[in-house]
């Protein structure tokens, strides 16, 4: 049973490199923003991605990491996530654009996620967002000192359930640090006052994936694509997360 002791705790030294990683992240994502755009290639945005976060004295955290083959993952539309950049894979007017971001630094991680309009979107697909970023933050309210893990997981699923979307169970949140992934895994479902108590220096990658349709997902033949099995839209937006007394720190936020 995982408790509070299985989950580590970030030293002052610790912290500040976990900072420091999320900035460059952010500076990344940033400037990936300002590339969705109808007409770009996502092996560009990769390839963009990869050489920002080597200029910036860092390594791309998922490039490799068990055998994913891209810098960042690039998923469109009625793909959830993991989704695959290569050349022809091109931004369409009215797609929307799950980009999803690590980076590595001096030993220690930074993950973050985000979803786009490309140009003009559907009413649809911009309320998508909208649910899917407001649920993140209402997990993150709960993010705080004493608390249990399951709160955070609780006000993610009521927030997105109550606005007739669906909640991506087969992928979590997780906890990160010296580790891309660490305890605790972080459901997007779930009940209060459940799990580990939350605590000071604890470290979290809260990351709800919101379906339009139904929450069943397949993964596709290259292994990695995961998308809706209705074929509906999806999202996905994800920060970094420092536990810290009552009031959270976002540490990739933009």
């Amino acid at each position: 049973m995982l408790t509070a002791m299985s989950i580590p705790i970030k030293s002052e030294l610790e912290l500040k490199l976990m900072k420091q990683a999320c900035k460059k992240a952010v500076h990344v994502m940033r400037r990936l923003k300002t590339e969705v755009k109808s007409g770009v290639d996502t092996e560009y945005l990769n390839q963009l991605a990869e050489k920002m976060i080597i200029e910036s004295s860092c390594r791309p955290a998922f490039k490799g990491y068990m055998g994913y083959p891209k810098s960042i993952c690039v998923s469109i539309n009625s793909e959830v996530v993991h989704g695959i950049s290569y050349a022809g894979k091109v931004l369409k007017e009215g797609d929307i654009v799950s980009i999803d971001l690590g980076v590595e630094y001096k030993g220690f991680y930074a993950d973050m996620a985000a979803t786009f309009g490309v140009g003009k979107i559907s009413q649809n697909a911009q309320q998508l967002i909208n649910v899917t970023k407001g649920a993140l933050y209402e997990g993150i309210k709960k993010a705080i000192s004493e608390n249990k893990l399951g709160d955070i997981s609780f006000a993610i699923q009521n927030y997105i359930e109550s606005r007739s979307c669906s909640v991506v169970r087969k992928f979590v949140g997780h906890g990160i640090g010296s580790k891309l992934h660490e305890e605790p895994e972080i459901p997007n479902f779930g009940m209060p006052d459940t799990g580990p108590e939350l605590r000071n220096g604890m470290v979290l990658a809260i990351e709800p994936m919101v379906n339009e349709g139904s929450y069943d997902v397949e993964i596709l033949d290259d292994d990695w694509t995961v998308v809706t099995k209705d074929g509906k839209l999806s999202a996905h937006f994800e920060h970094t997360v420092l536990i810290w007394g009552m009031k959270p720190q976002i540490l990739t936020e933009f």
